[in-house]
């Protein structure tokens, strides 16, 4: 089987939805890291076998937004392109289809990432709209049209809100989260100072130019004002001033609130990736080897957010390693609840007994590895797109701090977890 390599990774600025990629589309941001990956790299478009991106949020003008987005980038149309969708992991199976195309022998260079563009979610009229509106595309004569008119009502018109609940339980994620942290004993405090250090790692990074060599920036017109950071970091952030926030689901009870949690996010981002032989065919100097990765399923009922932890414990039981063995560690930050909760069941015995068919646990979290860089609570989580930007600064730390392995992991709607585990070259 082929070895795959990460060669480099780029993203868009992720942006707060409803600031500067308010008039874009999904295709556009999506367009717009494809260039960047193509301009840092130096690849030739005509070079790129195919093109995966994960979306969550899709518009209906722009299904396969993969197609779209490279199209825009300059990839041949020669080129077949394809969205897959797996909630917050949504750039990780894109990664990781990418990744069985190579090892197989059906593609040698793949560009894979993912896009979302919150501040445009498709608003629906009510199903009893709907089936009016398709009805009346038969009506041929004047008179059915009229009685098609007279019979609408004020209430079709109210637009139905996007659906934020868990399909299955119809509970939010928030109020799953709420549960799980009361479950693993994460106290508001802890979630508080979590999003803190999340928001001054971020900051750090940004100013000693970690961040900045990961963006690809975007110009907009009518300015062309180049866009070239995350306007979600607050290094100033305090937990004074955290604390001050109510709960932001479980109004009584409840310990996450807006401050410890990911906000709403715009971006894209992009990887290539490509067989060994090819890398050292075109003279690329790969940044890291993919050496495996995992995607789980847990129960909806109690666990949708401990992905993590699932699937941690899968890949280094796989790969018969350690936590410690582990150099750069990277997980998506959904809430600090979730981060918090993941990391305790990782270092419960009770935990690995009970649910991992381990004798004891999986090993406890170095938070000198973890999330150096800060992490979706500061940068932000444009659905789509996070699980690139993971790879990408896995890849990155571990060249950085002469680190040998690196560890991503992300939890997603729909009770799913992923692990990948990567090898600096």
């Amino acid at each position: 089987m082929r070895k795959v390599v990460f060669i480099d990774g780029a993203r868009t600025p992720f942006l707060r939805s409803g600031t500067d990629y308010m008039d874009l589309m999904s295709y556009q941001l999506g367009g717009y890291a494809i260039k960047g990956l193509l301009t840092k790299t130096g690849i030739s478009p005509n070079l790129v076998d195919k093109v995966i991106m994960g979306n969550v949020i899709s518009n209906i003008k722009t299904p396969n937004v993969a197609r779209e987005a490279a199209l825009l980038a300059g990839i041949p149309s020669t080129t077949p392109c394809h969205t897959v969708s797996q909630a917050c992991i949504s750039a990780n199976r894109a990664i990781a289809d990418g990744c069985y195309e190579i090892m197989a022998g059906h593609a040698d260079i793949i560009i894979a990432g993912g896009v979302d563009h919150t501040s445009d979610t498709p608003i629906q009229f009510p199903r009893k709209m709907r089936k009016k509106l398709f009805n009346a595309q038969r009506l041929k004569t004047i008179g059915g049209q009229l009685k098609f008119l007279s019979s609408l009502r004020l209430s079709d018109f109210v637009p139905e809100r996007p659906q934020v609940a868990e399909f299955t339980t119809n509970r939010v994620m928030g109020q799953d989260c709420d549960i799980m942290a009361a479950r693993f004993k994460a106290s508001r405090e802890e979630q508080d100072a979590f999003a803190v250090r999340s928001h001054q790692l971020a900051a750090q990074a940004h100013e000693a130019g970690h961040l900045p060599r990961e963006i690809a920036a975007v110009s907009l017109p009518p300015k062309f004002r180049p866009i070239d950071r995350d306007n979600g970091i607050r290094g100033d952030r305090s937990l004074e001033s955290v604390a001050k926030l109510r709960p932001a689901f479980d109004k009584k009870f409840g310990t996450l609130t807006a401050a410890n949690s990911s906000f709403l996010t715009d971006g894209a981002a992009a990887t290539l990736i490509m067989s060994e032989d090819k890398a050292r065919e075109l003279g690329l100097m790969p940044k890291a080897e993919v050496v495996d990765f995992v995607f789980t399923g847990q129960s909806l009922e109690d666990e949708l957010l401990l992905g993590p932890a699932y699937a941690v414990s899968q890949l280094l039981q796989r790969q018969q390693m350690e936590l410690s063995d582990i150099d750069v560690i990277e997980f998506h930050e959904a809430f600090a609840g979730q981060i918090l909760s993941n990391i305790k069941a990782l270092a419960s015995d009770e935990f690995a007994q009970q649910k991992l068919n381990r004798d004891k646990a999986v090993g406890v979290v170095d938070f000198n590895k973890f999330n150096l860089w800060g992490g979706s609570l500061s940068i932000g989580h444009p659905f789509g797109a996070t699980g690139a930007r993971l790879v990408t600064t896995t890849a990155n730390r571990l060249l950085d701090e002469n680190g040998t392995y690196g560890l991503l992991a992300a939890c997603a709607a729909g009770a799913h977890g992923h692990a990948m585990l990567l090898k600096r070259r």
